[in-house]
């Protein structure tokens, strides 16, 4: 739920982008900045609106490394000191086929209901079994480090090579790196809301600090959410608790992009 919530930026965004005269697939990618998942909001406009592919990488990249600037005034304003130091309750143990079950219904839960997420969904969830499965423990540490090296090295080219001077510096440019901010920020104050909501249900037993967690910046987010957490309780221990919304913030931001794919490609 947390997970969801936090995917609002997104869609408000995209009717803020069309009342700027954005087009509805070029609206819907800079939508998808406020998932805060980079390689979703590349797989997105390389689809819908190439474009624009430059200004949205670079926009959605710098959001996604200023998490730690952009976060903590709005998780601080939108709860009160008390709520802030609201102590959770340790997590029960996961077994491991809870662990290599759920990647496998994910992804068929996924290509049948929303095809257009599928690869995006697929790759996350095959790593996540490669990695729980425990049985390839070389393919894991290539997959984990080289390739993932190797991978970010090219997909920094690529978008480089896309952000030239002449698709680069223009107005249309502004208007995405506004609309960016605006879109993490309110995915960020949505997630926090709920997290309140939850919080005022269960009686004081969920911190709302953990629906921050709900953007896709993994781990990052989550990090912010245990930072903040102790610096008004030492003793508390929010990160794992925040890993939750975090991931779930991934799967969010993926089905959204599935969404706007089935409707606009």
């Amino acid at each position: 739920l947390l997970g969801a919530a936090a995917q609002l930026g997104i869609f408000v965004t995209f009717f803020g982008a069309i009342f700027l005269g954005f087009t509805g697939p070029e609206a819907a990618s800079i939508g998808i900045i406020g998932g805060a998942d980079g390689p979703t909001a590349l797989l997105l406009t390389s689809q819908l609106a190439p474009n624009l592919l430059g200004a949205i990488a670079i926009a959605a990249y710098s959001y996604m490394a200023l998490v730690p600037v952009i976060q903590p005034p709005i998780m601080k304003a939108l709860t009160t000191e008390e709520e802030r130091k609201i102590k959770m309750e340790q997590l029960r143990p996961v077994s491991k086929t809870e662990k290599i079950v759920f990647p496998v219904i994910v992804t068929i839960f996924t290509v049948l209901l929303l095809p257009d997420a599928a690869p995006l969904i697929g790759m996350l969830m095959l790593g996540n079994l490669v990695k729980e499965a425990g049985i390839v423990p070389h393919l894991v540490d290539a997959l984990q480090n080289s390739l993932m090296y190797i991978i970010s090295i090219f997909l920094g080219m690529t978008v480089g090579a896309k952000a030239s001077a002449e698709m680069f510096l223009r107005a249309e440019t502004i208007k995405i790196i506004v609309l960016g901010v605006i879109a993490f920020s309110m995915g960020t104050a949505g997630g926090v809301l709920l997290g309140k909501l939850m919080s005022k249900l269960d009686g004081g037993k969920t911190n709302p600090l953990i629906g921050a967690a709900g953007v896709s910046a993994v781990p990052m987010a989550a990090r912010v959410v245990q930072k903040e957490g102790q610096k008004y309780n030492p003793s508390n221990f929010l990160l794992m608790h925040a890993m939750g919304p975090n991931v779930a913030g991934v799967i969010g931001s993926a089905v959204a992009a599935g969404m706007l794919l089935l409707f606009f490609k």
